[in-house]
Order: structure tokens, then C-alpha cells, then sequence
């Protein structure tokens, strides 16, 4: 991507902390709806012959892209929680049909839950750092991945999770 610059280099070579977006997932009432999402979005590139890439489309390209690409995830608001993350693989200024210049966040299409956190509405996305960012519920409550996401829910809003 041209026009970015790289992280400081120690001597012991690059080192910094991965950087996150985190973006409102409008018209998904659950993870698993998202994951049947993903799914359905993948068959239909296999079907059509074009590489099988879960890709999000942005008006705004991040000035920060290469901190993404670093380890940095996308994670997902969910009725006004945020519930899960994928792994951001790329960012890709691209060009509409319309000519409006937009940008492709290339994720790995792997939903990893996260432990809930609530999350008021925003627009577009926003930057989360790592300290921030909410840690993977097999980390932060083991066996809690098992349970019914209304469960989870209800638990978190209960303070039991």
C-alpha cells in the first residue's frame, strides 16, 4: 500500500502492540447469524469462480493500516455488545464502479467470541488499541463458548459474566 510508513525499529527489530477497528454488524442479531453470513458471502464467490475471501467494504481507508495488518482484528458490535473478532489479513484502497473510492478489510472469516462488552452505536468504525480491547471468552471465562449466546447475554447483563 503505497504512502505508509513503517513502525520504529529497535534493535531488536519491529515491535508494537497490534491495533483493532471495532464496526457495528447492522442486520445481525447474533454471532451465528453473522457466521451463516460469512458462509453464505464465501459459497457465493466459490459459485461465481472468485477467490473465497470474507471481505468488508469501507468508505474511509484507516490512515493507520499497516498497525492493522500487524496481528490487528475487526471486532463486531452485536445488539450493543461487542461479541466477537476476526483477524484483519489486509486493507485494500479499491475503486467502486461508481468511481467512489472505497477500502476492503480483508478478514479471515474465523469468528473468535470475546468476552461482552457493551458498546453504544457510532458510525463507520473506530480504532481500538490492544490494552482496549476486549479479551477471547475461552481466555477470559472458559467453557462460556459452550453456551447459548441469549445465555451468555443475559449473564453479562446479570454481572455473572
Amino acid at each position: 500500500m503505497q504512502g505508509l510508513t513503517l513502525a520504529p525499529v529497535s534493535r531488536f527489530g519491529t515491535h508494537r502492540m497490534p491495533l483493532h477497528l471495532i464496526k457495528l454488524c447492522v442486520g445481525c442479531d447474533s454471532v451465528a447469524d453473522l457466521e451463516d453470513w460469512i458462509k453464505q458471502k464465501l459459497k457465493e464467490k466459490k459459485r461465481r469462480g472468485q477467490k473465497a475471501e470474507h471481505i468488508h467494504t469501507t468508505r474511509m481507508i484507516p490512515k493507520r493500516a499497516q498497525e492493522l495488518t500487524g496481528g490487528g482484528s475487526l471486532y463486531w458490535v452485536i445488539r450493543g455488545q461487542i461479541m466477537c473478532r476476526e483477524r484483519i489479513l489486509d486493507i485494500r484502497p479499491t475503486t467502486g464502479k461508481d468511481g467512489i473510492k472505497r477500502c476492503q478489510v480483508v478478514l479471515d472469516g474465523k469468528l473468535k467470541l470475546v468476552e461482552p462488552r457493551p458498546r453504544s452505536a457510532f458510525q463507520g468504525w473506530r480504532y481500538l488499541e490492544e490494552k482496549d480491547a476486549p479479551r477471547d471468552l475461552s481466555r477470559a471465562a472458559p467453557g462460556a463458548a459452550k453456551m447459548p449466546e441469549a445465555m451468555r447475554r443475559e449473564l453479562r447483563e446479570l454481572g455473572l459474566l
